[in-house]
């Protein structure tokens, strides 16, 4: 008999939005995500190895666009002062400054893409832990 594993093998969060252009231009020309999929209402990106981000138009996809989202996009980095100086250049909606968080040993800011959804650029300070997630994107 045989028998089915049940493994995952990689992972989309999809964001939905009243305008697609606005952000296809950002996640693609400012972030630098590669477009992997264009399905016309619906874009998928590559972030890293298994990990993707989807963007869909809210007048064709499972969930309508809020006026305010409670989901946050992480993007792990190695140098988040590098990303903080390029976006604040790019004229990005940065929300906070550079902090670090010592409780959690991170180091980080917010942003908002053009759509309204809140981005976080995050660096692990603890180096083992950054061996975990950084191995993950390579």
């Amino acid at each position: 008999m045989a028998r089915s594993t049940r493994c995952i093998l990689s992972q989309i969060t999809f964001l939905y939005y009243h305008e697609l252009e606005p952000v296809d231009r950002f996640y693609r020309d400012v972030i630098g995500l590669e477009l992997l999929e264009d399905q016309g209402w619906g874009k998928i990106y590559s972030i890293g190895r298994g990990a993707f981000l989807g963007i869909v138009a809210g007048e064709k996809g499972f969930h309508q666009p809020q006026d305010e989202n409670a989901v946050l996009v992480t993007l792990v980095v190695d140098d988040v002062f590098a990303w903080y100086d390029y976006l604040e250049g790019q004229g990005v909606n940065l929300l906070t400054p550079v902090r670090d968080v010592q409780d959690i040993e991170v180091r980080g800011f917010f942003l908002a893409d053009p759509g309204g959804y809140t981005l976080e650029i995050q660096q692990f300070l603890n180096p083992e832990i950054a061996a975990v997630f950084g191995k993950q994107l390579q």
